[in-house]
């Protein structure tokens, strides 16, 4: 078990899965504005998916990281175990355990082997056992398994006579404690080297050199002087020329005779069947199953090495931390990263329709309005606070306004849009269209891409009129590659749509240059037919001064649905 330690719950800044430029550029912006303005002092960007060759070329050009990979909004259990671990090593014994979890008022603690590994774990109760013998009756109530070198150390004793610096290895100690007469000893030694154990016999005495004597002359496996009495020379070199290990401590016998139980080492009481969690599962998936088990504490696992990383306690599943999101470019959970749910939603940056299920138990910062791009935001918000972003983030902003404007071109395109690219522009030290050339030349997905980078670069998915609705969209300089490939990515459409259950899949591919969209659609023939654009066959259209999915796409793609429900 550890202390109250617990982690500081990151704040993340995160765009939508499968992100586009805009998505992944903005979520840096804004990163950046709250870490410069000392609202999110921590803020990390963030992503849910891969990103574009035009992306990663924008990220080249500013000279900054790719935000932080997340797969899983929940809180996993690496996250919310307690680091600062107490724990135990197998060979430590009664004394130093018991110390330590008196210390610290825990009643349980992992015991950890040298590589980091687990060998078990040990509960207070479990300390009587090295204590309180099971067998009360015979040699068994006298008999301790220790190493004399961890004896002497629980005593502090000295070492006299025969070295014990090698006597690690844990033995069977049969305990004399040589109190009687001298006739009485003596008898149970005989009777000890009768029985052939005389060698494991620990005789324990105090000032009674006829004692030592006998029990060496016998020999014994050691004699443990107490009280700090002192040990005359002759008995230390009887001792050496017998091989006796010779022990001398400062406690009386009754104290010596007790304390010589706390040498035994944990491992022989430690629990070896327990349960280990590895760092990545989400406390949510574990907390019903683990709640109801006898363990009280459990290990949490590093992924990589599968050495202990920290500890889960019952009482950490009450109320386990949640890691805090700001998210651009999107605003429902249908488009967020996994498990959104189970965290706690600070703010929210869009310019996108109002949908989904997105809902907070407080009030949140939400800002939504219709522009172009999100960057666009973010970009005004460092503007109305006096604060000049980096150049290398206000580079990573143009990008996003130049990627979801089509530099201005798209019809989404507003005032705004336009002045803060401008002013964002004079910050990186870019021309505009020098740098809109520039990105949408670089990797031509439809030249180069696999079907599923095609599809699943910039894909986002939506809930309307009861129909679940995929929309991809590829932005290149031409369409010359698109009638070759025309074949594979309508079968790749059709797949898409039959793996993830929607009803209408949608691929449209658009020219930046000329302003045009070729739309590949499959679905319901009703819903595919009352598309407002151009009917080449039955599933491809062309969509001429077709640019904006959002503004453009998605809402001839929601008339067709109400029309097709309308006859």
């Amino acid at each position: 078990m550890i202390g109250k330690t617990r982690f500081m719950e990151p704040f993340y800044v995160i765009g939508h899965k499968n992100p586009d430029t805009d998505a992944i550029c903005s979520a840096i912006g804004h990163a950046a504005l709250l870490r410069a303005s000392g609202e999110e002092p921590e803020a990390i960007a963030a992503r849910c998916g891969e990103m574009s060759q035009r992306t990663l070329w924008v990220l080249d050009k500013a000279k900054m990281d790719a935000p932080v990979l997340l797969t899983d909004a929940r809180t996993t259990a690496g996250m919310a175990c307690r680091k600062n671990v107490i724990s135990v090593l197998p060979s430590d014994t009664f004394l130093t355990a018991y110390n330590r979890m008196s210390a610290s008022a825990i009643r349980c603690v992992p015991v950890v082997k040298e590589d980091g590994s687990v060998a078990g774990m040990l509960q207070y109760i479990d300390l009587l056992r090295l204590l309180l013998p099971l067998d009360t009756e015979g040699l068994s109530v006298r008999t301790v398994h220790a190493s004399l070198n961890n004896l002497a150390s629980t005593l502090n004793a000295e070492s006299h006579g025969a070295t014990i610096c090698d006597q690690d290895e844990e033995e069977d100690l049969i305990l004399l404690v040589g109190a009687s007469s001298h006739d009485t000893v003596e008898s149970r030694l005989k009777e000890a080297a009768k029985d052939g154990n005389i060698a494991k016999f620990l005789v324990i005495c105090g000032d009674r050199p006829i004692v030592q004597r006998l029990a060496i002359d016998h020999g014994v496996r050691a004699l443990l002087v107490t009280g700090k009495n002192q040990i005359s020379q002759d008995i230390m070199d009887l001792a050496i020329a017998k091989g006796t290990v010779l022990l001398r401590c400062k406690q009386d016998t009754a104290s010596a005779n007790t304390l010589i139980r706390c040498s035994r080492t944990v491992r022989h009481v430690m629990q070896t069947a327990f349960i280990t969690v590895p760092e990545y599962e989400p406390v949510s998936k574990i907390r019903k199953q683990l709640i109801s088990l006898d363990q009280d504490l459990f290990p949490v696992m590093d992924s990589e090495t599968d050495a202990l990383l920290g500890v889960l306690a019952k009482s950490d599943f009450v109320d386990p931390p949640k890691l805090r999101f700001a998210l651009v470019d999107h605003n429902e959970y249908a488009q967020a990263i996994s498990g959104i749910e189970e965290a706690t939603i600070i703010e929210v940056i869009d310019h996108h329709r109002l949908s989904g299920d997105l809902v907070s138990r407080e009030p949140i910062r939400y800002l939504n309005e219709p522009v172009g791009s999100t960057s666009t935001l973010v970009a005004r918000k460092f503007f109305h606070r006096d604060l000049i972003p980096a150049p290398s983030v206000a580079l990573c902003l143009c990008g996003g306004i130049v990627s979801d404007t089509l530099c201005l071109t798209s019809p989404t395109t507003t005032k705004l849009d336009q002045k803060m690219l401008t002013w964002l522009a004079g910050i990186a030290r870019v021309d505009p269209k020098e740098f809109a050339d520039e990105f949408f030349a670089v990797g031509s997905l439809i030249a180069t891409g696999s079907t599923d980078e095609i599809i699943h670069t910039d894909r986002k998915e939506f809930n309307e009129g009861g129909m679940f609705i995929s929309i991809s969209q590829v932005e290149e300089r031409d369409l010359h590659g698109f009638e070759a490939r025309r074949q594979e990515l309508e079968d790749a459409l059709r797949a898409l749509q039959f793996e993830k259950g929607y009803d209408i899949a949608v691929l449209a591919v658009t020219d930046v240059a000329l302003l045009k969209s070729m739309v590949l659609a499959v679905g319901p023939e009703n819903v595919i037919a009352a598309l407002p654009f151009k009917r080449v066959d039955d599933t491809l259209y062309l969509a001429p001064g077709v640019v904006s999915r959002k503004r453009q796409i998605f809402p001839a793609v929601s008339d067709a649905i109400e029309h097709a429900a309308a006859l």
